[in-house]
């Protein structure tokens, strides 16, 4: 059964870290096969380096198409044989030729309860504001499998947190992202079983 996932993730890396630190106490039956980054500087690459975990920076601004952008990743990808693609943190839309070619095995993790509180523009500490700002009683997490459209894909797992009174948008943040850090883990080790069953 291959096990293998690639990660692709742009900041400080923690839900990577979370995948990291899964495997490593045996709840995870998965390898790292690399890390993708799009920053040279991202935590996560300081992550990966401490694993021995192989990591790839690439630009989308260092080629001359989206499509040509895709080509690079897929063939990275393609060394790398993953059975799934995890989105930790990535903050690039993933180009229509990578989707194409791992069709349903490309998920994300977002700090919302989609399909509220997503789309373009919304990442961060800005899904975090927009929630405080539209009085939610609740927020949460989602991780959906990744189409072509920002954060349009079904969603397989979910878990909610109530929005305390007088929550900042990054207490709010913090407490969504202890959750994350379990639910991120559980969707991609029940997802590589069920694609070993396919």
């Amino acid at each position: 059964m291959n096990n293998r996932i690639a990660v692709f993730a742009s900041g400080g890396g923690t839900n990577f870290q979370a995948l990291i630190d899964e495997i490593n106490r045996g709840n995870l039956h998965a390898t790292i096969a690399g890390l993708i980054s799009s920053r040279p500087e991202a935590g996560a690459i300081i992550r990966a380096n401490a694993h021995g975990i192989p990591v790839e920076v690439i630009k989308s601004a260092d080629y001359s198409s989206e499509h040509a952008f895709g080509e690079e990743l897929n063939r990275i990808l393609k060394n790398w044989d993953p059975a799934l693609i995890v989105l930790a943190g990535y903050m690039l839309k993933v180009p229509a030729n990578v989707i194409d070619a791992y069709p349903g095995r490309i998920i994300n993790i977002h700090p919302a309860l989609l399909p509220k509180f997503g789309g373009k523009g919304l990442y961060g500490l800005r899904v975090h504001r927009a929630v405080l700002e539209a009085g939610e009683t609740e927020s949460g997490c989602s991780v959906h499998i990744v189409t072509k459209n920002y954060d349009e894909g079904p969603v397989i797992g979910q878990v909610t947190v109530p929005v305390e009174p007088g929550d900042t948008p990054e207490e709010l943040a913090e407490r969504i992202l202890i959750e994350e850090h379990k639910l991120l883990p559980g969707v991609t080790g029940m997802l590589l079983k069920k694609i070993g069953q396919e």
